[in-house]
């Protein structure tokens, strides 16, 4: 599988982390992807692929968005994929949505729906004919600067967020409404349009994250060390995020990492996503 990333050029990088190219064939038929505080969005040169979310499934051919999700998504690929994509700050993707970001939590949408049929088949027409990778990633920058639009309340929830990020989802949500100067009722708002999610809903899945890439699943594991390390009351605690965040105990979690290392070792998509099926 060809996987082809860079950061954007400012001030698409303070809202972006990476712009991607993705081709080939997919290590699994189905690939869950846990929560993570970060948004997505896709621009599908291929087949269509499918996403499940809880007992809903849908199909997307020209793409789709996804704000920061507060469950697991099922991603079923075709025998080949080929696309370009956006990995978005979770309050990256406000400035460009024509909607509050809280629309779409927990639903992922065709990127149509978003930016207009007739702006996204243009848009494909001209990533499919370019002459490789890294000029379609300049065309997806493009057009991402072309769309970049101010957003009331981003400055608020980006420093606010910047601080969940930094303390690791440890930092006092009531104490960084303090500290901005607004109410907790205000803050939650400018979240959820700007997010999708709330401010304690945003901390919940920074420390899920930094629970996991804390976790090397090649060696043996101190499951107690882990949850303290990563901010969790108790290893109850931790056991009952981490099967919410990913339907899996902590261990068997482990298992499936494990698998994909085995099966796929240094995959341009280990670290993360884990097999479905």
């Amino acid at each position: 599988m060809e996987y082809v990333s860079r950061v954007p050029r400012p001030p698409l990088d303070a809202l972006i982390d990476d712009v991607y190219y993705l081709a080939g064939a997919a290590p699994y038929a189905r690939l869950t992807l846990p929560p993570m505080p970060a948004a997505l969005l896709i621009v599908n040169l291929g087949a269509p692929f499918r996403i499940r979310t809880g007992a809903e499934a849908a199909e997307f051919a020209d793409g789709c968005v996804i704000t920061t999700p507060t469950r697991a998504l099922e991603f079923g690929y075709p025998p080949r994929t080929r696309s370009v994509g956006v990995h978005v700050k979770p309050w990256g993707l406000a400035p460009f949505l024509p909607m509050p970001a809280a629309e779409l939590r927990d639903r992922p949408v065709p990127v149509e729906q978003v930016w207009g049929r007739a702006a996204v088949a243009e848009l494909r027409d001209r990533l499919a004919a370019a002459a490789g990778p890294r000029e379609m990633l300049t065309m997806l920058e493009d057009e991402l600067m072309r769309r970049l639009r101010s957003t009331a309340g981003l400055g608020l929830v980006r420093h606010t967020s910047g601080l969940i990020a930094a303390t690791r989802g440890a930092a006092p949500i009531g104490g960084l409404s303090e500290a901005a100067g607004v109410s907790s009722t205000l803050m939650a708002r400018r979240f959820k349009e700007t997010i999708g999610v709330t401010p304690k809903r945003l901390a919940r899945t920074y420390r899920f994250a930094a629970a996991v890439f804390a976790l090397d699943p090649a060696g043996p594991v101190d499951w107690g060390d882990l949850a303290a390390r990563a901010g969790y009351f108790d290893q109850a605690h931790f056991g009952h995020e981490f099967r919410e965040f990913t339907g899996l105990t902590p261990t068997r979690y482990v298992d499936v990492r494990r698998r994909f290392l085995r099966e796929h070792p240094g995959h341009a998509l280990d670290g993360w996503p884990l097999p479905a099926d």
